[in-house]
């Protein structure tokens, strides 16, 4: 049967606004088209709202929104205590807020985040059992606000505890995510799993761990989560990690190792929007900070300003 070959052609600008397809079959013959996809050069671009956590709901989606980002990733502990306390009604309306300023949610963040009694690699079965079945909450909360992603960090929930070997944290992790799967799949929700450097956890610290961590799970549910800033920790540049687990990425955050966002520190992301774009990621560019000190206004308007500037000179 034939099918197309997913590869541009060497030489190809990658600013260019068309896909080259090789077609292969069984015929000798060979031909090759050009297909339109703006997503090879048109990012979406989203943002983590707990930057705005000490704003009032609606000031902080209407300036998202202005701002120019058409995507909002959310924290649980913005909405609530925990996804089981958050209210249908506070489910509706802020999505209904979201959706009136033009804007989509995207999914949830920080899953386990400002909790008590969950860990995703303790070492009793109890504490699984409870984890697995918040992830099950959790999963509904994404559906209900209309995302479709839920991205696994939370490293003080997953550090490694005492006594617990890595080959055993591996497992627990199998046994909570799996056991949570139908649950996760009937909400039509993707988990990311979010590898983070070792300033901020010891176990799945690089994109290959969490890939092996998705394939051991083995389900087209659970994929990889990319985060500038702890891909910077990595041995590999920041580019080859992207195109090495482009297969397996599905959502992507834009910081700075100086907790900042993108443009405000040393990295540059020209190389790395190169590499997003040659391997045909098609998902979110989320803005996600960790040092408030600029302000929300310039934090939010800076880090979009200049993704779009870097975009453009591609």
């Amino acid at each position: 049967e034939s099918h197309y070959d997913d590869r541009t052609i060497l030489g190809f600008e990658m600013s260019s606004r068309f896909r080259v397809y090789k077609r292969v079959g069984a015929s000798a013959r060979c031909s090759t088209r050009f297909i339109y996809n703006d997503r090879m050069t048109k990012f979406r671009y989203a943002i983590c709202n707990e930057l705005y956590e000490s704003w009032p709901v609606e000031k902080a989606i209407e300036h998202m929104a202005a701002t120019g980002y058409q995507g909002v990733e959310v924290a649980p502990f913005t909405l609530g205590p925990d996804a089981s306390s958050v209210s249908a009604k506070t489910r509706a309306d802020y999505l209904r807020l979201v959706e009136s300023a033009g804007m989509e949610i995207i999914g949830l963040h920080w899953l386990l985040a400002k909790t008590d009694g969950f860990y995703l690699t303790h070492p009793q079965r109890e504490v699984r059992q409870r984890t697995t079945e918040y992830f099950i909450e959790l999963a509904k909360l994404c559906r209900d606000l209309g995302g479709s992603l839920m991205v696994l960090g939370s490293p003080q929930q997953r550090n490694l505890l005492d006594g617990v070997s890595q080959e055993e944290a591996f497992g627990f992790a199998v046994e909570v995510i799996s056991e949570a799967l139908p649950a996760i799949e009937a909400c039509g929700v993707t988990l990311a799993l979010e590898p983070l450097g070792p300033q901020e956890t010891d176990f799945m610290m690089t994109a290959e761990e969490g890939i092996s961590l998705a394939k051991a799970i083995d389900s087209s549910s659970v994929r990889l989560h990319l985060d500038v800033k702890a891909m910077s920790t990595e041995a590999k540049p920041i580019e080859q990690v992207i195109r090495d687990s482009r297969d397996w990425t599905s959502h992507f955050h834009a910081n700075d190792p100086n907790l900042r966002g993108p443009g405000m520190g040393e990295v540059e992301f020209e190389p790395i929007f190169a590499a997003l774009r040659e391997t045909g990621y098609a998902g979110w560019v989320s803005v996600e900070v960790f040092d408030y000190e600029l302000g929300v206004e310039k934090l939010a308007g800076d880090s979009l300003a200049y993704m779009k500037s870097v975009e453009e000179s591609m």
